[in-house]
Formats: structure tokens, C-alpha cells, sequence
């Protein structure tokens, strides 16, 4: 990063309200819409970096700002902290299986926000990691046409009922199902070996059958788009987003 340079200076901070919950939001770019949830242990200059890269592809991108810090550097003390706040978080559904995070209602309504301002066929949405399956919850609301899950770890994989989990509510699930089978996809990525997202690639493959595009790398690495970052998928990803939201 250049010094004195802000990352996020080219960007127009918002917030964004909805069920008493307001969140900073960090938009740009022009064309239908994406939204971009970072990954522990926040926005850090790996994720701005690919949200420039949607942008570039003709999209207008919000990043809403979750938790931790804008620009945060992905050092430890960084993660720990993060890893702190969100635990105490009642957004946040981190063990339960069976359950959505109560902060997919406030991400739904931010695509509803979205869509409305950039028109076209819907908005996309990706999010990573502990944020991974919110991708999914949003696809509830059929503002979400191009939902992306990239190496979801929501709830923790502690146990085998807990890994095959998606972090959704059984009604939750049976809209992303009718969704899918109506003809939206959803695309996933992840490292073969990350044990972080257990097995849901295969519950995903079993509960959406073909509509579930998934895309593996062997190894154990896990932030596919950012940190351990596959060229091939963050090419994936702007393809799928250029196909469903053109």
C-alpha cells in the first residue's frame, strides 16, 4: 500500500439500516450490482483487491463492513481480536446446526438496496470463510440471483453434524432448494484439504444437486479469492457474475 495512500480512498462510505442494525458500507464501481462480505478478520487489502477486480468487470460493488476494521492487515493479533468480537456477536450463529444467522436478514435487505440502485436481473454475493454461507442465507430473498459461498466455516466444524451444516434453517433450506431447482445456481470454492468447511460441499451437492457448481483445489489451503488466493476461481467468480447479472 502506498504511504498515506488509503485502500478504501477511492470507495464511498455508507451505512446501511435494517431491523434496528446498522452496518458501515464501502461502495464503487458502475453496472448491476454485487456485494462483497470479507472475511475474518475484516476488510483487509486482499479483499478490497478483489472487490477492485468486480469492479473492473463493470459491476457496482458494496462491501459492508461486518466487523473488525476497514483495511485491517491479517496478522494474528488482527484474527484473535476478531475472532473475540464475533464470538460474543448475537449476529453471528457460530455452533448451533440448523440455524441462520440472524445478520442474513440485515444482508438481504442490503441487496434489496442494492438491486433497486443498479437495476438489472438481481445483485451477486459472495462472502468468505466465517462469512461464506451468508451467500446462501441471502438467497432467500430473490433480489439474489448469483449467490457465490467461498470456503464457508459456518457453524465451526466441530463434530460431524456441525461440518455437513450450512447455516440454514430448515425453511431457510427449502427456499434455496426451490430457488435452485427454479434455475439459480450457487458456486462454491474450496481447498480439498481445508478442514475448516468439513463436508458440506457434499451436502450442497446432495441438497442442490447440478444447480451446485463446485469448484476444488487440492491442498489445504483456505481464503481461495484473497490470502491463499486461486486465479481460477477469482476468474470463475467474475464469470459467474457476468453470466447471471448481464
Amino acid at each position: 500500500m502506498m504511504s498515506g495512500m488509503s485502500l478504501l480512498a477511492t470507495w464511498t462510505r455508507g451505512e446501511h439500516a435494517a431491523d434496528a442494525v446498522t452496518h458501515p458500507t464501502y461502495t464503487k464501481g458502475s453496472g448491476t450490482g454485487v456485494i462483497v462480505i470479507h472475511e475474518i478478520p475484516g476488510m483487509t487489502p486482499a479483499v478490497i483487491g478483489f472487490a477492485e477486480e468486480v469492479v473492473a468487470r463493470g459491476h457496482t460493488v458494496v462491501m459492508p463492513q461486518l466487523f473488525g476494521g476497514p483495511e485491517v492487515g491479517m496478522g494474528p493479533r488482527a484474527v484473535v481480536k476478531t475472532v473475540a468480537q464475533v464470538c460474543v456477536s448475537k449476529e453471528f450463529t457460530k455452533l448451533v446446526a440448523g440455524e441462520t444467522s440472524p445478520v442474513a436478514n440485515w444482508l438481504r435487505s442490503l441487496a434489496r438496496s442494492l438491486h433497486a440502485a443498479a437495476g438489472g436481473p438481481g445483485v451477486g454475493a459472495v462472502g468468505m470463510c466465517f462469512t461464506g454461507g451468508f451467500a446462501l442465507a441471502m438467497m432467500v430473498d430473490p433480489a439474489v440471483v448469483a449467490p457465490v459461498v467461498a470456503q464457508p466455516s459456518l457453524p465451526f466444524a466441530v463434530g460431524k453434524r456441525r461440518g455437513a451444516d450450512l447455516g440454514l434453517s430448515p425453511a431457510d433450506l427449502d427456499v434455496v432448494k426451490r430457488r435452485a431447482a427454479a434455475g439459480c445456481p450457487v458456486l462454491g470454492l474450496r481447498y480439498a484439504a481445508d478442514k475448516a468447511t468439513g463436508t458440506r460441499f457434499d451436502t450442497l451437492g446432495r441438497e442442490l444437486g447440478d444447480a451446485f457448481i463446485a469448484v476444488e483445489f487440492a491442498g489445504k489451503g483456505h481464503s481461495t479469492l484473497t490470502e491463499h488466493r486461486q486465479q481460477e476461481g477469482v476468474d470463475r467468480v467474475l464469470d459467474f457474475f457476468d453470466e447471471r447479472l448481464a
